[in-house]
């Protein structure tokens, strides 16, 4: 397996993170990791993100990553953090070239079969398929997944803890990302936990 497919494969969720205050980071962290969710997505939305990326890294067990990385950059900024992978909204040539030459495991958004073919030139089979309820949801990947029969998925976007069973059961899906596991200013780090206890009950499909 590839680097990237290792890390998909490591859970059945990954959280989406948004984090605002880089002080409740390792907190959160050790709550998803105790939960058995070891990949977490810092999203590079906030000042506080690549910050949060270091404290999150201290944590036994965690598997961290940046995401909204949209250039090359970003993508040298969040590796200097301590990023281990790189996930990004979409795929430029620029970015895809940073993230070879650095040899990080990379996801890239796609959200049609143009996006694919391009990642496929890249020699990349393993892609967000983002923004996946807004790009048309289960049918859509199940439409595009048809031609590219050696491309697997991560859905991230409009996934909730009701609808990720559904995407898990996808031949070609190894995972979700999911933003409901850290509601906006969420502290109580208890029910972080107990959530990613139910997340990592869900069981992706073939693969």
């Amino acid at each position: 397996m590839t680097p990237i497919e290792n890390i998909m494969r490591t859970a059945p969720v990954i959280p989406v993170l948004v984090i605002e205050d880089a002080s409740t980071a390792r907190p959160i962290a050790e709550a998803l990791v105790a939960g058995g969710l070891r990949v977490l997505e810092v999203t590079l939305r906030t000042e506080a993100a690549l910050n949060a990326i270091a404290e999150m890294t201290k944590v036994e067990g965690a598997i961290v990553g940046a995401g909204t990385v949209l250039d090359a950059r970003a993508l040298e900024r969040s590796i200097a953090a301590g990023a281990e992978f790189i996930v990004s909204p979409g795929l430029t040539e620029p970015l895809g070239k940073a993230a070879s030459h650095e040899q990080i495991p990379f996801l890239p958004g796609v959200a049609n079969a143009g996006d694919i073919m391009r990642g496929l030139d890249m020699g990349l089979t393993h892609f967000k398929f983002f923004p996946a309820e807004a790009s048309g949801g289960i049918a859509a990947l199940k439409s595009l997944a048809g031609p590219f029969g050696q491309v697997q998925f991560c859905p991230t976007g409009g996934i909730t803890e009701s609808t990720v069973a559904d995407w898990l059961s996808l031949d070609p899906v190894l995972c979700v990302g999911g933003s409901w596991l850290l509601p906006k200013g969420e502290t109580d780090y208890d029910a972080i936990r107990r959530r990613a206890e139910t997340a990592g009950t869900f069981a992706a499909g073939p693969g």
